[in-house]
């Protein structure tokens, strides 16, 4: 409330101290928000994109093993998938985007070539290499998307924390220190009047007792 601000000059000063840095911090977000959001709709444009490959990747991979098992078997396809002895590798840093923390993540031996599958050249066939190629495809989306769904996510995240603290200083701290502000310098204009008008009488008061003061010594003198 404003009444509890007490209306003294060295208040006012320290409000428009805090109006000033508050109007600044007020632009900073905004100009943060605006740059998050424009961030955050190019990341969801490339999420866009990573799902719909993900997608055909996936019917892909589907129908790349159900055709092997219809050719090959079930128990030729499950022998081939139980001869990997090497799996992928999968390592996770860090970038930075505005201020925004989100995952990198990087991938090895995810494709591999005939020899590396482990079930060599005899326990394969074409069918099989061609389910392996696109499940290896398909991983690869998937960790493509896990790295680009969660920098969304922490993009909205950010924008929600920023849009909030935009909003607390635009429609809460602001208005309260405006009307702190308003407050102190009508008291004080109060308090000028009011010492304007007691010079101004003091002044008359004085006046008078000098115009007495003569008086009376005219008279003395007379």
């Amino acid at each position: 409330m404003a009444e509890d601000v007490k209306p003294t000059r060295k208040n006012l000063m320290a409000i428009e101290d805090r109006i000033e840095l508050s109007e600044r911090g007020h632009d900073t977000l905004e100009q943060k928000r605006d740059g998050l959001i424009m961030e955050f709709m190019d990341i969801l444009d490339q999420a866009q994109d990573v799902r719909a490959n993900l997608n055909q990747d996936y019917e892909h991979a589907q129908n790349t093993i159900n055709m092997a098992r219809a050719m090959e078997g079930d128990v030729a396809v499950r022998g081939a998938a139980a001869a990997l002895k090497e799996f992928p590798e999968i390592t996770t840093q860090s970038k930075n985007i505005m201020g925004v923390v989100v995952p990198q993540i990087e991938s090895s031996r995810v494709k591999k070539t005939l020899d590396q599958r482990g079930y060599g050249l005899l326990g394969s066939s074409a069918r099989i290499d061609e389910a392996a190629d696109a499940y290896e495809e398909l991983l690869e989306s998937i960790i493509l998307a896990a790295e680009v769904e969660t920098a969304m996510k922490k993009m909205l995240e950010e924008i929600e924390t920023t849009k909030r603290r935009v909003n607390a200083l635009e429609f809460k701290l602001l208005p309260e220190l405006y009307e702190n502000q308003e407050y102190i310098e009508q008291k004080l204009e109060e308090q000028e009047r009011e010492e304007i008008f007691r010079l101004k009488k003091i002044k008359a008061k004085k006046e008078e007792e000098e115009k007495e003061a003569r008086a009376a010594a005219e008279e003395a003198s007379a």
